[in-house]
């Protein structure tokens, strides 16, 4: 009885303690509530992650779109946690939806785009480097490409000028053609849009990120197109935004751009003293015989250019939800020049979106559409340079002045341009792709992509006929103007089967396959005409002209292109990979037995920290070597440049010229492709417990079959012909190191560092020596050179030994062409006592020796802190003013350095020309032009304080950042025209191998920046 009894009481406390168990469980449950949400990294859903209730086992797993559903309770802590990444975890509070971004634990985890597809970091066997979206918006831009400069290693990016819109020149470790392009093909979602696309259409905001292909393995996949670097652009989706309630966000801000650090010059009285000793040395009446105070003292810099501002507003919607992402976004840029007549409006509506029509059918499409109003600017900052301070703006009647007292000329007076000229363009385009995606069965995909193109472009140009310089005339011409239309159509048609498999355990495979074709036509027009009667219609009615001078031309312009490609991946145990790329490409370009190319690749990776002997150590988290060797190609050639040219050559028959026709070009069947050969072997490595991460590349790249435009009999009608000769080549390194500096509490410090160099040299010239190019038609052909053993390419002169100190050391230095005492000196290389393009030395080059970024992220609480640097070291610019600014004659402004120019009895010693001197013997291109283009720019500055906003109260508001930031704040460079990033010949023609020449570009503003950016 006493054990029954015992076992009855056991019994009943056991019930009693069950029932409470079961009572707190149900009041507990009562409070609990469903919370829901996306995990995702690399803006990518990120399936499989976990998702726990801290301090209990209850969890689940996100699911193929990284969304997720668990029970909690107000009081509970979420933890996120994925292999690769850093663990998270967020308060539930009254949250019911919890959206989380997972950071990269090892940078090596990181999940990148690559040609067709993706892969993590630590699976690549090639070279590709990636910029996120924060890196993009820590700069407010108007283009994309402007954002890059520093932050790829292997890449250098030069601003082409600092006017609204302008765009930059890419090199991807060197240019490897010198008739062809050296741009990198550009793709944007997966639709190839070339290497000219106009990046103003594309809102940086609306971008996810960007991948940068280097080497042969992942450029292989592109083929012809490929060889100067791919750059894939991705634009956001609605896979980060989660379920439930569309996610809303608002980016606005307003900068105020201020006019640079300017040239130094001479002041009015300094110029004055110059032009009227150039004069009394030329024997010529003295311009300015009277006190310098009683002429004018006009500062042109600062008359034409002021601070200006911007503003920019965008709104994007995005959401997810079982079986549909969205992401759509309309944005609005409005930007003036620091230079008066230039502006840049834009507009962009983007849509973007995917839908799961079945377990086996997916669907979408990405729209993007842009309207573009450019004002070109009717001055050019270089105006100034050939206006002297006492030109007076304005006649004494209140009229603009239009009449050079001193050279007794007409001029352009730049204030009378800006308020009677016009010179604007309006571009709109629409770039599209839709595509189907069909999976018969498990792990295989079969993708078919349409991706049209369409771009209106309208030019409007007048010149006044009130513009001083014309009437100082007193000739009557009317004014002048131009329409010129362009109208350009393209599609690409996109085609993939892709097959993933896993086979004995230790083996992976991802095979795929494509074919490619795309058509892009171009028709101009452009009409033009002079002696237009009346101000007031312009260019709306042409036909108020003279008939007789009106000229109008058309153009045509397409081609063709058909691709065929493959690509296998292949990992044994996660250790060793491999991948074998091929691709063959049809180009219209080409004549037929020349059409097509085979383009192959192969690389390898080598996983060392999966090795056993590495499972002991814990400096290497991950470290993996790499190698690659491949070719890739370059149709660096216009359409139709095979066949032979017709040109306009009129005859005479029976006393009347008659128009008529001839071959202006010789034709050419037997061009091909230039290609481009190259190696490549890296080491990446995450140290420290992914503290660290570096990678370092070597590589090497040689191109044959280079395009030039060789000498031939002329006999044949022609002097030169289009032909496949000659032969370049690249080599080089780059450094990147992430770091982790300092991880405590509430505060965190990171730097990157990025640094570059590369070594460009010309192998073959089809058996030249050498090759002039004309870059200045004034200074002649001899001051720019391909020759062989040199980069591409260098600069040429006479070196500048500084001046004739006396008549005596003129007779005795055995020179025997004019010289004055006072006057420029040069070395007689050849000792024939004359300065001819026999004795031209190489003076300099524009690769730099080192290419460099810096950027330093701190954070503390709720701040951010950020500051970039980068610059280069070890490369010349030619000063392309120096001719008019430093030598030449008074009538133009002078270098401030002119001051101390030699003066006879005051100082004898200077080795700066006296004034007048240019006249005796002439002045060459000489070494005196070449300057020192190494520079330290501070890039960018940004504090950032993110809003707490529950702590505010801000119900409904995710997130919201106030940010300050400052761009282009600072500069140090030892050129004359201060800012040595400028390209006087832009990125296309000539400019594709003469960069580093200084005209007078258009000065990139500095800019301080405010703005918000808010999520709902």
């Amino acid at each position: 009885m006493k054990l029954r009894t015992t076992l009855n009481e056991a019994l009943n406390l056991r019930q009693i303690k069950l029932f409470t168990i079961l009572f707190f469980s149900c009041v507990a449950m009562s409070f609990a509530q469903t919370v829901t949400g996306t995990v995702t990294a690399d803006g990518q859903p990120l399936p499989g992650a976990t998702v726990l209730v801290k301090g209990t086992t209850t969890g689940t797993s996100t699911d193929f779109d990284g969304n997720f559903s668990i029970n909690a309770d107000a009081n509970s802590t979420l933890v996120f946690s994925y292999v690769g990444y850093a663990t998270k975890e967020v308060a539930v509070g009254n949250q019911t939806v919890i959206n989380v971004v997972l950071e990269a634990d090892n940078a090596l985890d990181e999940v990148v785009v690559i040609g067709y597809g993706t892969q993590r970091k630590s699976d690549l066997t090639g070279s590709v480097s990636s910029v996120s979206a924060e890196d993009l918006t820590v700069v407010p831009v108007s283009r994309v490409d402007q954002a890059l400069q520093g932050r790829a290693t292997g890449v250098q990016v030069t601003q082409v000028s600092g006017a609204p819109g302008a765009g930059t020149v890419i090199r991807v470790r060197g240019g490897n053609s010198i008739t062809g392009s050296n741009e990198p093909l550009w793709v944007i979602d997966g639709i190839v849009v070339g290497t000219n696309f106009n990046l103003n259409n594309i809102n940086s905001n609306d971008i996810q990120s960007i991948e940068i292909l280097k080497d042969a393995s992942s450029i292989a996949i592109y083929g012809s197109r490929g060889a100067n670097g791919v750059v894939l652009v991705t634009t956001k989706s609605g896979r980060g935004a989660g379920t439930g309630k569309p996610q809303v966000s608002v980016n606005v801000y307003t900068s105020s751009q201020m006019v640079p650090e300017l040239p130094h010059m001479l002041t009015q009285e300094e110029q004055i003293d110059y032009t009227n000793e150039d004069a009394a040395f030329r024997n010529t009446a003295i311009p300015f015989p009277n006190d310098p105070s009683t002429y004018p003292d006009n500062d042109w810099f600062d008359l034409i250019m002021g601070t200006s501002p911007i503003y920019s507003a965008d709104v994007s919607i995005s959401g997810a939800t079982d079986n549909l992402n969205y992401y759509n976004s309309i944005s609005y840029f409005n930007q003036d020049g620091i230079i008066k007549s230039s502006a840049l409006e834009r507009f962009v509506f983007r849509s973007n979106l995917d839908y799961t029509l079945s377990d086996k059918l997916k669907a979408g499409f990405r729209v993007n559409y842009s309207r573009i109003n450019q004002d070109n600017g009717v001055v050019g900052f270089n105006s100034a340079f050939g206006t002297l301070r006492t030109q007076p703006i304005f006649n004494d009647d209140g009229t603009y002045s239009g009449f050079n007292d001193v050279i007794g000329a007409p001029f352009n007076n730049p204030l009378a341009a800006i308020e009677l000229n016009t010179n604007e363009t309006f571009t709109n385009n629409l770039l599209a792709t839709a595509y189907l995606e069909y999976s018969p069965i498990e792990n295989l995909v079969i993708r078919s992509t349409f991706s049209p193109e369409f771009n209106n472009i309208k030019q409007n140009r007048f010149n006044s006929s009130q513009l001083p310089g014309l009437l100082a005339l007193n000739v009557p011409d009317g004014g002048e103007a131009s329409v010129r239309s362009v109208a350009s159509t393209g599609w690409n048609n996109e085609n993939t089967i892709q097959y993933t498999t896993d086979f004995n355990e230790d083996h992976s495979l991802v095979a795929l396959a494509g074919a490619s074709f795309q058509k892009v036509t171009t028709e101009t027009a452009t009409a033009q005409a002079f002696g237009i009667t009346s101000d007031a219609t312009g260019f709306n009615n042409l036909g108020f002209s003279d008939p007789a001078r009106a000229t109008i031309t058309s153009d045509f312009d397409g081609f063709q292109i058909a691709s065929f490609f493959g690509r296998l991946n292949y990992s044994y145990k996660n250790k060793y990979l491999l991948t074998l790329v091929g691709r063959t490409d049809g180009s219209s370009r080409f004549a037929p037995g020349n059409k097509y190319e085979f383009y192959p690749s192969i690389a390898g990776a080598w996983k060392i920290t999966e090795e056993p002997f590495m499972q002991n150590q814990n400096v290497f988290q991950d470290l993996k070597l790499r190698a690659s060797w491949g070719k890739s190609g370059n149709q660096a050639i216009e359409a139709y440049r095979t066949l032979g040219l017709l040109t306009e050559a009129n005859t005479t028959l029976g006393g009347a010229e008659l128009p008529g026709l001839t071959i202006g070009r010789p034709a050419n069947p037997n061009l091909k492709w230039e290609t481009t050969s190259s190696y490549d072997i890296a080491i990446e490595a995450s140290l420290f417990g992914g503290k660290v991460f570096t990678e370092f590349n070597y590589y090497y790249k040689k191109t044959n079959d280079l395009l030039l435009d060789v000498t031939i009999p002329r006999q044949t009608g022609f002097t030169s012909q289009l032909q496949n000769v000659g032969s370049l080549e690249n080599k080089g390194w780059e450094l990147m190191i992430n770091s982790t500096n300092i991880s405590r509490g509430d505060f965190t410090w990171g730097s990157t560092v990025t640094l570059s160099k590369n070594e460009n040299k010309i192998l073959d010239l089809g058996g030249a020596e050498f090759i002039d190019v004309t870059v200045d038609e004034i200074l002649g052909s001899d001051n720019t050179r391909l020759i062989v053993g040199q980069p591409v390419p260098v600069f040429t002169g006479a070196r500048y030994l500084g001046t004739w100190k006396s008549q005596q050391e003129i007779d005795a230095s055995g020179f025997t062409g004019p010289a004055a005492v006072g006057g420029a000196r040069f070395e007689d290389v050849n000792g024939d006592g004359i300065i001819s393009t026999e004795d031209y030395v190489i003076a300099g080059d524009p690769t730099p020796d080192l290419i460099f970024g810096v950027e330093n992220n701190f954070s503390y609480k709720n701040w951010d802190l950020s500051f970039y640097f980068q610059g280069t070291v070890g490369n010349e610019v030619f000063n392309l003013l120096m001719r008019n600014n430093y030598f030449n004659r008074g009538e133009t402004t002078k270098f401030g350095g002119i001051a101390d120019r030699w003066i006879q009895g005051v100082n004898e010693t200077s080795d700066i020309p006296r004034a007048g001197t240019d006249t005796v013997g002439g002045i060459p291109p000489n070494t005196e032009y070449i300057e020192d283009g190494s520079h330290l720019r501070l890039r960018s500055v940004r504090l950032a304080y993110n809003v707490p906003v529950d702590t505010w109260g801000l119900n409904g508001v995710k997130d919201a950042t106030i940010y300050f930031s400052g761009s282009n704040l600072l500069l140090l460079s030892s050129t004359r025209l201060i800012d040595p990033e400028a390209s006087n010949f832009g990125r296309n023609g000539l400019g594709n191998i003469a960069q580093g020449y200084l005209g007078g570009q258009y000065p990139n503003p500095r800019i301080l920046t405010l703005g918000l950016n808010v999520t709902f």
